[in-house]
């Protein structure tokens, strides 16, 4: 029987196989590290290149809808793109490494760590520090308008499963290297963190 957490582990384990560096981040990643909650897709950030097209073709392409040209496309932009299971219609946002500073920081701190997909089994993938993925949960936050509750909650959320052990250097470093400051003072004020 097909599910996404079947999706999760073969899309982990065509990443794998191909040798492409990823890791988790997004709501999927928020959850590991603060209150849990149910998503529709998958964020991942992954070194894929031009390539690896064919490959994650060969690998995916039975079970996923896998446009070899919007791939193609996205890498030479730098934009994302997704890749859908067919039979759970279960998505994959895969974002390309940035080049930026923090995203190169965010790449290199990515650890091995427990993530569940719908009350499944954990499986052990890399995913996005708890400082990475507060951070950039505050920056999508920021690019929505500052209105989304859910992202706002999943932001709390960490906060407050993480309280005290978050790595406050790296975060105030970083916030003001977004301009995220604001936020981040917000969220620590009403979290009590």
């Amino acid at each position: 029987m097909s599910s996404p957490d079947a999706a999760f582990r073969q899309m982990v384990e065509a990443l794998e196989q191909l040798k492409i560096p990823f890791y988790v981040c997004g709501s999927v990643a928020s959850s590991a590290h603060g209150i849990i909650r149910a998503t529709a897709d998958v964020d991942l950030v992954a070194a894929v290149m031009p390539q690896h097209i064919p490959e994650l073709v060969s690998e995916l392409g039975k079970e996923f809808y896998v446009d070899p040209d919007m791939i193609r496309k996205a890498l030479a932009a730098g934009r994302s793109f997704n890749l859908i299971h067919f039979a759970t219609a279960y998505k994959f946002d895969i974002f390309p490494v940035g080049e930026g500073p923090f995203e190169q920081a965010q790449f290199q701190r990515r650890a091995i760590a427990p993530v569940r997909i719908e009350g499944a089994e954990q499986i052990q993938v890399p995913i996005a520090s708890v400082e990475d993925t507060l951070l950039s949960k505050l920056a999508w936050f920021r690019a929505g308008g500052e209105v989304s509750d859910r992202q706002w909650h999943d932001v709390r959320g960490i906060v407050e499963v993480k309280k005290g052990q978050l790595d406050l250097p790296y975060l105030r470093h970083w916030a003001a290297y977004l301009r995220l400051e604001d936020l981040l003072d917000r969220v620590f004020a009403q979290s009590s963190a």
